[in-house]
């Protein structure tokens, strides 16, 4: 199968020669989606305590401890360094509603790819990785652990779930985004940044109540996968449209473009202002361009 269709393992192993130039914690350069006024509650790498010492001259006198100062009568500052590791948690959609993309991969690819960039920028900061990797009939749980072995095994079960898309018979079965996220709520019980990759086909309002829930102890990212086919849809006749069993005759003229654009931005809109509202950034992520420029577009490597 063409390279745009399916994803092999070579092809996300190297794209760890792309994955510089952007982050995914909170400081941000100026230009960043995640920064800003209304920036969302990411947090970063949490600050772990080393000592208690005697102030020196310069020390910021926010870091003094009052109460250690009062009981041992003399200024006293309380010492923290940035935690050197935090576990990063892929949620990554291989469901057959990603399979589908009318310019250069189809989602299901660019959802891989940007999984991909994610976990070797992670690996490269020394945090650790991990992640569920779904379909409609699997959900496979990998536990955050470092090193390039464990990307691989990632990429392993990303890939071997990406292949299955292109099988005569589709996978089957009761697996669906908010069981998967349930999950994630289990897995990522503390200081965890989790990625939400998908195209948020089935969402609804309990998945904006399981991401809540995701985000009070964790810091959150979504990144929703599309196709500029849901953007623009010219209809002429004889066209017709299938999708999971299901066939339409779709309507010449008539307004049929501009209702089918305005739908798509509807559905995008609505979530957007949802995760808005919950302080959880929601970015876009196109099939029609290189997944890496537009994570260097979104998160401000770029102005």
């Amino acid at each position: 199968m063409p390279a745009r269709v399916t994803v092999d393992l070579d092809h996300l192993v190297l794209l760890k020669a792309e994955a510089h130039g952007f982050s995914l914690l909170s400081r941000q350069p100026v230009g960043s989606l995640l920064a800003g006024r209304h920036a969302s509650r990411l947090r970063g790498r949490g600050l772990a305590f080393e000592e208690m010492r005697h102030y020196h001259p310069g020390d910021d006198i926010r870091t003094i401890d009052w109460r250690a100062t009062a009981r041992l009568r003399s200024p006293h500052v309380r010492v923290y360094s940035e935690e050197r590791e935090r576990p990063v948690f892929f949620v990554v959609d291989q469901r057959s509603p990603m399979f589908f993309g009318s310019r250069r991969a189809m989602k299901s690819v660019a959802a891989a790819e940007l999984a991909a960039l994610g976990a070797w920028r992670s690996l490269g900061a020394g945090d650790r990785v991990g992640g569920i990797v779904f379909n409609e009939s699997e959900m496979v749980t990998l536990r955050p652990n470092r090193g390039p072995t464990q990307a691989l095994r990632l990429f392993h079960e990303i890939v071997r779930l990406n292949q299955r898309l292109a099988d005569g018979d589709p996978p089957a079965g009761q697996v669906t985004l908010n069981s998967v996220l349930e999950t994630a709520v289990q897995q990522a019980k503390h200081d965890h940044l989790v990625v939400v990759v998908t195209d948020l086909d089935g969402a609804d309002a309990t998945t904006g109540e399981l991401v809540t829930r995701l985000g009070v102890h964790n810091d959150v990212l979504v990144a929703a996968v599309y196709d500029p086919l849901g953007v623009r849809l010219t209809g002429s006749p004889g066209m017709r449209a299938a999708d999971r069993g299901r066939s339409w005759d779709i309507p010449a003229g008539g307004g049929f473009e501009e209702k089918f654009r305005k739908a798509f931005e509807d559905v995008l809109e609505h979530w957007r202002t949802i995760f808005r509202d919950l302080q959880i950034p929601l970015f876009p992520v196109s099939t029609a361009t290189p997944v890496i420029d537009q994570i260097h577009e979104l998160l401000g490597a770029r102005q």
